[in-house]
């Protein structure tokens, strides 16, 4: 179905760090077969399947419902100081694995997220960073001066901020979960424009856009660098690694002739390295003028603003990405019915499902206190919705 995303499955894969290929883990998990139910076999079920029958713009036998769930929302939603979560690799672990029994038809993204908020990206370059006990760390710009930047080097993950704690993490869990039958198999990193936006604050980086793109680029330039660094030393703690997440935001805000010239390069530079991998992009800025090219980058699944019409981003994208939306995360998902949340999550299916390539979430991460009761919710309209195929 798919121009360029879809050909992962039969192109050599071109990632550069020695690991088995990708579509070789896929091939063995799709022929995989289910022992008796149990933890152990949640991450390897049909739910899986049907998420990369649609990832590469597939129609499955089932819509897959797929959400990016993170510290913003699990340890208000077990009950623990936010700090607990990042401080106790136990509570951690625990937490991440009643998610498997408690939602057993939903894909986590990336599952089993090694993170501190948004710090550990930041943390690399030297930001300072404040820890609370309610939500997480907030993050403080460094130097506003894009000249300041010009001769930064590139990070090292093995010795930088929080990073090297994050990989030593995965490690460690990655081997005991995969003694149980599981494994994590997805890392994540934020974009460049938002890792550059810790170093210097937004609205320096957005003008200098404008007034020194030749500084601002060096500067994605080395970022850029940094986050490719970043996601292959995730990627080599892991045993069976299929894909990564990328996320950034404040793509959505610049215009189409910016978006070509100073971020497209960067995003593509991304995304290309890692072609036998499963790329998804997050980006719930509302951003209609963006979709063509964004559709370009090199990305597989695409994560998107409940803001934009589901049926618009499916026209201007057509069928070169999988779309993964679309309800309104904080409207509906915190505040909203579950009555409320099934009859949306239905109207994005009639939008967006026929002829494949979707997965139904929320039109970003969950928020927190979102209700468990409207994730079911979206899980029962998945199942439910019989549409054109």
């Amino acid at each position: 179905m798919f121009s360029t995303p879809c050909i992962t499955f039969r192109q050599t894969c071109r990632w550069k760090i020695s690991l088995p290929c990708t579509r070789r883990c896929w091939v063995i998990r799709f022929n995989k077969k289910p022992g008796k139910p149990g933890t152990k076999d949640l991450w390897m079920n049909s739910n899986w399947d049907y998420f990369l029958t649609a990832a590469h713009g597939g129609q499955p036998d089932q819509v897959p419902v797929a959400l990016i769930v993170d510290s913003p929302w699990l340890p208000g939603y077990v009950g623990i100081d936010t700090r607990d979560y990042y401080l106790y690799p136990e509570k951690w672990l625990q937490i991440n694995l009643d998610l498997l029994q408690r939602f057993p038809d939903v894909v986590w993204i990336p599952g089993f997220w090694v993170e501190f908020g948004m710090a550990s990206e930041p943390s690399a370059f030297g930001c300072r960073m404040r820890f609370y006990p309610d939500r997480p760390p907030s993050i403080e710009p460094l130097v506003k001066d894009l000249a300041f930047w010009q001769n930064m080097e590139p990070v090292n993950p093995q010795e930088d901020g929080l990073m090297p704690l994050a990989l030593r993490l995965y490690r460690q869990m990655d081997q005991r979960l995969q003694a149980e039958g599981l494994g994590i198999h997805m890392v994540a990193a934020r974009g460049p424009l938002t890792t550059a936006s810790w170093l210097t604050g937004i609205t320096p980086l957005m003008e200098g856009m404008i007034t020194a793109p030749e500084q601002v680029t060096r500067v994605l330039e080395t970022v850029t660098t940094s986050l490719i660094r970043w996601l292959d030393a995730q990627l080599e703690t892991l045993r069976e690694p299929q894909g990564i997440l990328l996320l950034d935001d404040l793509v959505g805000m610049v215009s189409r002739r910016t978006y070509q010239t100073m971020v497209e390069p960067h995003l593509k530079r991304i995304f290309e390295h890692y072609s036998g991998l499963l790329r998804i992009y997050h980006n719930d800025t509302p951003c209609p003028h963006l979709l063509e090219g964004l559709s370009c980058a090199g990305f597989d699944v695409f994560n998107f603003s409940h803001e934009t019409d589901i049926a618009l981003v499916k026209q201007k994208m057509e069928e070169r990405v999988a779309l993964m939306g679309n309800v309104a995360p904080l409207g509906l998902g915190v505040r909203g019915t579950p009555e409320q949340v099934y009859a949306a999550a239905r109207e994005c299916l009639d939008k967006g499902a026929p002829g494949g390539g979707m997965i139904l979430s929320f039109g970003g991460g969950i928020s927190p206190g979102t209700l468990p009761e409207n994730i079911d919710a979206l899980v029962q309209a998945a199942k439910d919705w019989k549409g054109t195929r």
